[in-house]
């Protein structure tokens, strides 16, 4: 196999592996280093021909060459090229969801910080994750290997026009809800609405002017201590979470009994 752009690539058991299992017909073709004949390879291979995928096992050097750079664990896979969904089956789902939990990401630039995002809202129940093709970290092997396994189960929309996507959000009803330090009003003080979307800024620019404009509702996240930011799939964890406990129904008190002297 020829060494492939970054977005092609899945690297390490655990990624492979959750791509095998959650989306085989993506998955062109797995690389295995010929000496490893452990448990989890054997998994790797199982999940590889359940799905009709071929395997190849080639020498450790081939794999390193393969994974440029990459941690691999003795483990390669490439996907299926295919296009990105559009816009417009974005706001598909978004008509067909009762109450559609959206995550936007504008102007994530690090892999790492993406897959954990992708991660986090797969967690919370997320229906999508919403980033500009241009200025975003590449969904790369390394983004895969953060996800967990997310980058398979969770739609990724890639829009051409974050601004104007976010104008055809708000004409289906979903309310933009955007993360930024300078906001006087707080999360956890804010009406999270049913249907909505959570937008958040980059690592070093947060929000951009269009997109902060474009957001119905700007809040901040609570800083107790002297940390003045959190890391973007932290802060991601937080806004969706929040959601999940706005839409969740009542909880019933629970008594603790007395302690015992």
């Amino acid at each position: 196999m020829p060494r492939q752009e970054t977005e092609d690539l899945i690297a390490g058991v655990h990624a492979v592996l959750a791509a095998l299992k959650e989306a085989p017909a993506r998955i062109d073709g797995v690389w295995i280093d010929r000496d490893r004949h452990d448990e989890r390879i054997g998994a790797v291979i199982g999940a590889a021909r359940a799905g009709a995928v071929a395997v190849h096992r080639i020498p450790r050097a081939a794999i390193e060459r393969l994974a440029g750079g990459l941690v691999h664990q003795g483990v390669v896979a490439r996907r299926r090229a295919q296009e990105r969904p559009s816009e417009a089956d974005l706001l598909k789902l978004v008509a067909a969801t009762a109450h559609p939990l959206l995550l936007i990401l504008d102007g994530v630039l690090d892999p790492h910080n993406l897959g954990a995002c992708l991660r986090t809202a797969e967690a919370a129940g997320a229906h999508a994750v919403v980033v500009p093709r241009h200025a975003r970290a590449p969904l790369s092997a390394v983004a895969a290997r953060a996800a967990s396994g997310a980058a398979e189960r969770l739609p990724l929309f890639e829009v051409a026009n974050l601004a104007r996507t976010l104008d055809s959000l708000k004409e289906a009803g979903v309310w933009l809800v955007g993360a930024s330090a300078d906001a006087p009003l707080s999360l956890h003080a804010a009406s999270i609405p049913q249907a909505v979307a959570f937008v958040l800024g980059g690592e070093a620019a947060g929000l951009r002017r269009l997109t902060r404009v474009s957001c119905d509702l700007l809040v901040h996240i609570p800083m107790q201590g002297q940390t003045e930011s959190l890391n973007v799939s932290v802060a991601a964890a937080l806004c969706l979470y929040e959601a999940v406990r706005a839409q969740a129904p009542a909880r019933a008190e629970i008594a603790l009994a007395p302690r015992k002297p």
